[in-house]
């Protein structure tokens, strides 16, 4: 029932649900649970590439006969904040890193960017992220550095400590998302080049030549949007200071 513990048939739907594409919303509803059940079921077991049904019921069958609950899953913040909801920033934050993950990064950089979005400052020393996620040094050095290549952080050496700190904000996400079309615009350039090698009549070539026109006009617009964001961006902090 709603607000019951999840049984072997709930934990098929959600397995089935992710297979298909269905968003947490969607099989929250399917189930006529919370998302934030949905989520932590899928975050402690195996995340929304590697759930699956029967391993996730016998986790929770061994879990309940040790007679002790599961883990706790490592959060950003040690405590909340004053005046916010420790439980509500807990299920924010794992659901958040699901999300992340989902794009393609690994479970322990989606971590790591989360912990970033989610901390006041935006920004934390190596030290300070392996304190508050509980994890090894070399588990951060690593994350931090698929993050950097992608441009969807950036470093700043703080001369009090002497120590880099690893900061997020907007610039970051308007480097990120230039890159990203920079890379397109790379794609599209070779699958052209690619089309006129093998011949833009054969089918092969005009499949290459599609792609890179695809990919072209895609990073085009990427650059353009990202510039638009940027002016209109600019001109509210004016108004605004």
């Amino acid at each position: 029932m709603p607000g019951g513990r999840l049984t072997q048939q709930d934990r098929q739907r959600i397995a089935d649900g992710l297979v298909k594409g269905l968003t947490y919303t969607e099989i929250a509803g399917l189930l006529d649970r919370p998302i934030s059940t949905v989520t932590r079921e899928v975050a402690r077991n195996g995340g929304p590439g590697g759930y699956r049904a029967g391993q996730a019921q016998r986790a929770t069958q061994s879990r309940a006969r040790r007679g002790r609950p599961a883990p706790p899953s490592p959060h950003v913040e040690d405590e909340a904040e004053p005046g916010r909801d420790a439980a509500a920033v807990r299920d924010v934050e794992e659901r958040f890193t699901g999300v992340v993950a989902a794009t393609g990064l690994s479970r322990m950089t989606a971590r790591v960017l989360t912990c970033l979005y989610l901390t006041d400052s935006g920004s934390l020393t190596a030290a300070e992220l392996v304190r508050r996620l509980r994890v090894s040094p070399a588990s951060v050095s690593k994350a931090v550095g698929e993050l950097e290549q992608q441009h969807l952080i950036r470093r700043e050496r703080d001369p009090r400590r002497r120590r880099d700190r690893y900061v997020i904000d907007a610039d970051v996400w308007f480097r990120g998302w230039t890159a990203s079309a920079g890379q397109n615009l790379v794609l599209a350039d070779l699958a052209r080049e690619a089309a006129r090698v093998l011949g833009v009549t054969t089918p092969a070539g005009m499949r290459l030549q599609d792609i890179g026109d695809f990919f072209r006009h895609v990073s085009q617009a990427m650059i353009e949007a990202a510039e638009q964001w940027s002016r209109d961006y600019a001109a509210r902090k004016r108004r605004d200071s």
